[in-house]
């Protein structure tokens, strides 16, 4: 009998072990199309049809946009607020100005990797109840800063649970 219960001991630990420890990770992507101007982009329902594709109910969804002048950030996606951002990152970024960058390549978009530098790559959300957890007024958004028409391909990892 102590053998018994040793063994439903064990397996337990075991089915606890996975629960806590073993991640299921999706991965999927968005095609973006940009133009040549400052670009602010709307991907809250792309992303959230893949996390419900995904059919998991907990875990994270991690975005990254591969590339150097573009970034991911959420903002109120209206066009005042989209205005606004977009003077803001006018006045904190000038294009008009001269960058190093610039000097060396010669293709002018050195304040485009300045731009997404400060907003940065990547964006993590949680998923609840297969839902994700942005505020009423929260969407996620691609910003493009570079100065040419660009296809951008963000990747959404989904992290969870098994």
């Amino acid at each position: 009998m102590l053998v018994f219960y040793i063994k439903f001991i064990f397996i337990l630990l075991i089915i606890f072990y996975k629960k806590i420890f073993y991640m299921t990770i999706q991965t999927s992507t968005i095609h973006i199309k940009t133009t040549d101007a400052t670009d602010i982009i709307d991907i809250s329902r792309q992303t959230e049809k893949i996390a419900s594709r995904a059919a998991l109910s907990e875990g994270l969804v991690h975005l990254f946009i591969a590339g150097s002048t573009a970034a991911l950030t959420t903002i109120e996606y209206e066009s005042g607020a989209i205005h606004d951002l977009k003077k803001a990152v006018e006045r904190l970024v000038p294009h008009n100005i001269t960058y190093e960058h610039d000097q060396r390549w010669g293709d002018g978009n050195g304040y485009a990797h300045v731009r997404a530098a400060l907003l940065g790559p990547s964006l993590t959300i949680p998923l609840v109840n297969g839902k994700l957890l942005l505020g009423t007024w929260q969407q996620i958004v691609l910003c493009d800063f570079d100065n040419r028409p660009r296809t951008r391909e963000i990747i959404v990892q989904i992290h969870a649970s098994a």
